[in-house]
């Protein structure tokens, strides 16, 4: 297949069959600041494949196709082509990619960055693009020189044979033209010479200076600014609004109302906040004006009821329950959380007769394109996006509901640039938070003290349901079954329910996702389990643990570099969690103490990772520590109430992020195993919450089974 005759369908069709593989030879038209690159205006760069531009200046571009939030997809994305194109990945320029079918994950089925899912759905596509390209570079040369490729090398950006050498640019148009290899071979992961080494950051010095460019720092010629007074209660509609007062203000150029909310347009942003404060708006609230959270607690609890939809099931669990010699039965629930990005939803949006363009930070550039073209009128093939460094995603800038609404106003005034930016307190207002959760847990222990029997039921509200339905079915909605379906401990009787239960409050993808809920409730109710069968909660993890070496490795391995089972003074306790999450294996042991005031203090947090190939290892553990701060935001004080359907916290005084003060030390071992890579963004998330609850256990005999600890009369230093 090649650029001429190949549609788009029968790529999709032809890369779903190779299992998201790349197919050689595809040519993409780029569009808009994509096209713009180095190189000569007469010769310019050449696209070897969708991922691989080389320019005549010896330029080498990744077309990134998953965007930047701090995990530094940009230099592991880089690091598999530079590892196959025999290039120093400091070497390769990052271009964002496009809106385009060819760049759709192949691990989520659409176009974005989520699910931990960069590097492992990269992992052959961009290491095949990078020995591709060089393979025909390699090609083209040999060609030239009429000697056999096998006979030449590449290395650094040059292809030599004796003494005749061509860099890679001379080269790349010839090679441009050869017919792609139908298989090209890739290293083997002893034969890597970046992967899994040491590297810098290729974005730290744009960062470090301050030239990064991150969605709020956009500005275009002309732009004017705008504020959205959104309705109290989401999903509210403006009825009427007065709006003399604020056309009167200075600055202001116009008053738009766009449905579930009004905004105003001025030259400066302070204008417009200011203007949007003397707006007059009646509102219909609409049915969320009586939620509050014990309502929705209480519909998760009766949700519970259900029988619910099988996520796994063997063994008989009820007989064995009957038969065994001790019963546990428990409740867990978690709560309401946004998600306190630090750089608040903001868009650039500009509506003229040409079609619309889109700065923003987002997740979901497919979404973002589709959204705005609604809002705006404009056709979609018409609609560009250009996605900006994200200031702090966590699935909240999956969501585009921002993006629509800049959209929506920029309409207003056609062929001017819009920056519509939110404050604090709408972003924590106005969010699609982290579903609350109710978990019901059954556990039998023999006369031996093992575990024969395991019931385990989740009510919750499905994020899929709302954002792509089709994904659900027969009640199983697969980001909710997450660090469940996979459970690691070898059970004889085990049965694994989950029931969706929406309770009236829109809900979005949060940090780690339903692996935090579930290994909350599943790893403290195992730390119940092990200390009624009067074991070691290590021990009894790693008996269950005999089909799961790397598993019981981390597990083993973490308690060892914590000193688990040592004598540890008065006031000091440890807890241990467990589990494998985006096929990462992983434990955490949790070091806490008692301070003289009677606070708990964490004191330490020691991981033990397998994350198969550690493509980035100073990047793993980076994500690690940044997914244990994510898992202090679940587990300290953090929460989201409502009371006739407003949320009650507004910005950081009560909606806490843990301070530099409350950080422990956190050291983070790893193991890699040489498997194909684990995801890793949210990896460090969800064992921070279990850990300390079992270390609270271990130093009070106070076993907490409701998020946050705090609502449990605990107070930590």
């Amino acid at each position: 297949m090649n650029a001429t005759n190949v549609s788009r369908r029968r790529f999709l069709e032809t890369s779903a069959v190779l299992g998201g593989g790349l197919v050689i030879g595809l040519t993409l038209p780029l569009r808009g600041a994509l096209a713009h690159s180095k190189g000569s205006a007469n010769t310019p760069p050449v696209q070897a494949n969708a991922w691989v531009r080389i320019g005549p200046d010896d330029t080498i571009t990744l077309i990134c196709h998953r965007n930047e939030m701090g995990q530094d997809v940009h230099t592991s994305l880089a690091l598999l082509v530079a590892e196959e194109l025999e290039v120093d990945v400091d070497k390769v320029e990052v271009k964002q990619a496009p809106v385009d079918p060819v760049y759709v994950n192949a691990l989520l089925g659409a176009q974005i960055t989520g699910g931990s899912s960069s590097v492992r759905d990269a992992w052959t596509k961009l290491r095949e693009a990078g020995a591709t390209a060089r393979t025909q570079l390699v090609a083209a040369a040999a060609n030239e020189w009429k000697v056999p490729a096998a006979d030449c090398t590449a290395k650094d950006g040059v292809v030599s044979h004796g003494d005749k050498h061509r860099t890679y640019g001379e080269l790349a148009a010839s090679a441009a033209k050869l017919p792609a290899p139908t298989n090209v071979a890739l290293k083997k992961p002893t034969e890597f010479t970046q992967i899994g080494k040491h590297q810098h950051r290729l974005d730290t010095p744009a960062k470090a200076r301050g030239k990064a460019i991150f969605g709020i720092d956009t500005k275009a010629p002309g732009m004017v600014y705008a504020s959205l007074e959104q309705c109290p209660v989401i999903g509210g509609k403006v009825l009427s609004v007065d709006d003399s007062k604020a056309k009167s203000m200075p600055g202001v150029r116009a008053v738009v109302n766009i449905g579930e909310g009004v905004a105003v347009i001025a030259d400066h942003y302070w204008n417009a906040k200011k203007a949007r404060e003397a707006l007059a708006i009646t509102w219909d609230y609409g049915p969320g004006v009586g939620l509050d959270n014990a309502k929705i607690e209480a519909t998760l609890k009766e949700g519970a009821k259900q029988d619910g939809s099988v996520i796994r099931q063997h063994g008989d669990v009820d007989a064995a329950l009957k038969s065994a010699t001790k019963k546990v039965e428990a409740e867990y629930r978690l709560q309401l959380l946004a998600h306190a990005t630090l750089e608040p939803m903001n868009c650039l949006a500009l509506v003229s007769d040409t079609g619309c363009d889109i700065w923003a930070s987002t997740q979901f550039p497919q979404g973002a394109q589709g959204v705005a073209a609604a809002r705006s009128g404009v056709p979609a093939a018409k609609v560009q996006i250009f996605p900006q460094f994200i200031g702090g995603g966590f699935g909240r800038r999956l969501d585009v509901d921002f993006i629509g609404q800049a959209a929506a106003i920029a309409k207003a005034v056609p062929g001017t640039p819009v920056k519509l930016i939110w404050t604090r307190e709408d972003d924590t207002r106005n969010d699609f938070y982290r579903p609350a959760s109710y978990h019901a847990l059954r556990g039998g222990i023999d006369a031996k003290g093992d575990l024969v029997a395991f019931d385990y039921k989740f009510a919750s509200a499905s994020v899929t349901n709302r954002m792509f339905p089709g994904v659900t079915k027969n009640g199983l909605d697969p980001l909710m079954t997450e660090g469940a379906i996979d459970l690691t401990y070898d059970i004889p009787n085990e049965r694994q329910r989950v029931v969706i239960q929406e309770f009236g409050l829109r809900v979005g993808y949060w940090r780690s996702v339903s692996h935090a809920l579930n290994a909350f409730a599943i790893e403290g109710f195992v730390d119940e389990l092990a200390h009624a069968a009067g074991k070691d909660p290590v021990a009894f993890r790693v008996t269950l643990l005999g089909k799961q070496p790397r598993q019981q490795a981390v597990l083993e391995r973490a308690a060892k570099a914590a000193g688990w089972g040592r004598k540890l003074g008065a006031g000091k306790a440890q807890g241990i969690a467990s589990m494998e999450s985006y096929g990462t294996h992983q434990a955490l042991v949790v070091d806490i103490s008692k301070t003289a005031s009677g606070a708990i203090r964490i004191d330490k947090l020691t991981y033990a990772i397998d994350p198969g190939i550690a493509v980035h290892p100073d990047q793993v553990i980076a994500q690690i520590q940044g997914g244990a701060v994510s898992g202090l935001i679940n587990t300290l004080t953090a929460k989201i109430t409502l009371k006739e359907g407003r949320v009650e916290q507004s910005n950081f005084h009560n909606y806490q992020l843990p301070r530099m003060n409350q950080m422990p030390k956190i050291d983070v071992v790893l193991m890699p195993s040489g498997d194909a890579p684990g995801g890793m963004g949210e990896v460090g998330v969800p064992l921070v919450a279990p850990a300390i609850a079992n270390a609270v256990f271990a130093l009070t005999g106070q076993r907490v089974r409701t998020l946050p600890l705090a609502d449990a009369k605990l107070t930590f230093a």
